[in-house]
């Protein structure tokens, strides 16, 4: 990478609205810092933006000297793109403004704020878009992979409901994206990932949700594994889509409701929310305690915003992550098996095997609609690795890459890009599907020089 001379960057800094770091700031560590602790890179200057505007000159300096480009949003993603070794890191994270419309149930949002920024301010008026599960997410990166939470099977992906995008492209030009408006780019920009450019405005589309939901847990012991998760399949395949159902297989954390001697017991938990009425929504549910002889369960009506906020506990930053996803039409027999014998060998106390319940409304639009293709994905698996020491890294990873070859045979194929890992470029073509062809082409057309390259890459090469 060039190395800027000290006038380039006093001139970039006299210009820079926002803050210039450089590694002997004494706010540099803290804010290079990122939510998996496996990445440690250290950027040659962190550029923090406070607008649209400082977002174009912050391309413009990248562009003209040939650095490496990083973009914070949350600084969620596994796969660390957030931050590069020597390069710029270009910081959104101070832009969290959100505007909502109630009366057009729309909601403009800047590209540094996290789902609990975006419920906040929507769940006043009882609105909300779908989005992750996690509150610490960041709202940019989980949109432009595609995003889904538990609103997503009645109101579809994350990308389903951006109505528009202000984008800022590797030529330092403004655009509006839109069905109208640069449509092109629209398209790739809802679920491309950032390869095309940095959005500094996201405009959703709102749904009325709220401001209470039907939302919980139960929890079974691990032995009856197989028939709990059998059963799992078999009813969210027909349940309403206004209820959402994840199975979680971990080591039971100290949860009030669960006696004491459960707590560190592998177990199998069903997560659920209903956005319908809640009387309904217990009717609706009642089989699911027959699934088996719970340990314990914690259902009730809570604030959405509240239930969104319920797993941020178990995935706070400084932790060391590795994933492995899948995506199933169906959770057949030998699906179910292979996540049943790695549930009782999990690696860490924090580890997990989850599996998302999507469909309904993800299935509806066409696989070549936009750039998230994985229309048949009925199911989500997600190979959740968490530790703290570097010791186990080897121990750890092996596991999930072991899970994830033998449930392998049982997937429908596709890949969901946000829960790729650094280590798998090598699945980002089948990720995109029978998009792929199609983003190359956008990527060649706003990104020829692949300067946006620290994400899923599209090589226009």
């Amino acid at each position: 990478m060039k190395a800027l001379k000290q006038t380039e960057i006093d001139d970039f800094k006299n210009q820079f609205d926002g803050d210039v770091l450089l590694p002997d700031d004494p706010a540099y560590d803290e804010v290079r810092q990122i939510w998996n602790a496996m990445i440690d890179r250290k950027p040659g200057m962190i550029a923090r933006c406070t607008s649209a505007d400082d977002v174009v000159k912050a391309v413009n300096l990248a562009r003209e000297n040939e650095l490496l480009v990083s973009v914070r949003g949350g600084g969620h993603n596994i796969a660390g793109n957030a931050i590069c070794d020597e390069g710029l890191m270009i910081d959104l994270s101070l832009l969290k403004q959100v505007q909502v419309d109630p009366k057009s149930r729309r909601a403009t949002v800047e590209p540094g704020c996290t789902l609990a920024d975006l419920d906040a301010a929507t769940q006043k008026h009882g609105l909300a878009t779908p989005v992750g599960i996690n509150s610490t997410t960041g709202v940019a990166g989980l949109t432009l992979g595609g995003g889904f939470g538990w609103l997503s099977r009645k109101y579809g992906m994350t990308v389903d409901n951006l109505l528009s995008a202000n984008v800022v492209t590797a030529d330092g030009r403004q655009l509006r994206a839109s069905e109208t408006e640069n449509a092109d780019l629209f398209w790739g920009l809802r679920g491309g990932g950032g390869n095309f450019g940095i959005v500094t405005q996201f405009e959703f589309q709102l749904h009325p949700v709220g401001p209470d939901v039907l939302s919980g847990l139960i929890v079974f012991p691990f032995d009856q594994a197989k028939s709990v998760i059998t059963q799992f399949a078999r009813f969210t395949e027909t349940a309403p889509e206004e209820l959402s159902i994840w199975m979680v297989a971990r080591m039971a954390p100290p949860l009030p409701f669960l006696p004491e001697a459960v707590h560190g017991q592998t177990v199998v938990i069903l997560a659920l929310c209903y956005t319908g009425d809640p009387t309904e929504g217990e009717k609706l549910i009642e089989p699911l305690r027959e699934f088996g002889t719970a340990h314990g369960e914690h259902i009730g009506v809570e604030p959405f915003c509240a239930w969104q906020q319920a797993f941020d506990p178990l995935l706070t930053p400084g932790a060391r992550n590795y994933w492995k996803s899948h995506n199933f039409t169906q959770l057949s027999d030998g699906a179910i098996d292979t996540a049943v014998e790695y549930s009782g060998k999990l690696p860490s106390p924090q580890s997990e095997i989850f599996i998302a319940s999507i469909g309904g409304a993800t299935c509806r639009p066409a696989p070549e609609a936009m750039a998230y293709s994985s229309r048949d994905a009925n199911y989500v698996l997600n190979v959740h690795i968490r530790w703290d020491s570097a010791d186990d890294d080897q121990r750890c990873i092996a596991w999930a890459r072991d899970f994830f070859a033998k449930s392998k045979p049982f997937a429908s194929g596709g890949a969901y890009i946000n829960f790729l890992t650094q280590d798998e470029t090598d699945r980002i073509e089948s990720a995109y599907g029978p998009t792929y062809t199609r983003l190359l082409e956008l990527k060649k057309k706003f990104d020829p020089t692949n300067l946006f390259r620290m994400n899923q890459n599209i090589k226009p090469d």
